[in-house]
């Protein structure tokens, strides 16, 4: 068993002279898809905008606050069913926001920004179909 391990060794020993040689040949490098250039493109605009070099068109998006409709809902002293019959939500649709596994749309979000700035506005609007 030992022998064998020397006998290993020696291959190894030959195999990495061989392999140094070959190192020392210049290496082709391997060709980049064209997505691999489009990244690499990319990350050096990013950086070049970073340091200031060049100008990018820039958007600034508005987020808006997350509403938090359990509160309005006890501020204005309704049940769940009370709140989405009178201001015509699904129970089910104002459960999920309420726990947190949906968020209302932003017209919902206007929408419930002016029911807690005047509900009563909004139940005479309402009223009036």
């Amino acid at each position: 068993m030992l022998k064998a391990r020397v006998i290993a060794t020696r291959a190894t020993k030959r195999e990495s002279a061989r392999s140094s040689k070959a190192s020392d040949a210049p290496t082709k490098r391997p060709t980049r898809s064209r997505v691999a250039r489009d990244i690499i493109s990319g990350l050096k605009e990013a950086a070049a905008f970073a340091r200031g070099e060049i100008p990018l068109p820039v958007r600034i998006v508005n987020i808006p606050e997350p509403v938090d409709v359990r509160a309005l809902r006890s501020k204005l002293g309704l049940s769940q069913s009370e709140f989405a019959l009178r201001y015509g939500i699904s129970l089910r649709t104002l459960q999920e926001w309420e726990q947190g596994r949906t968020n209302p749309d932003s017209a919902v979000r206007a929408y419930l920004t002016v029911i807690e700035r005047n509900p009563r506005a909004v139940i005479e609007a309402l009223a009036g179909r």
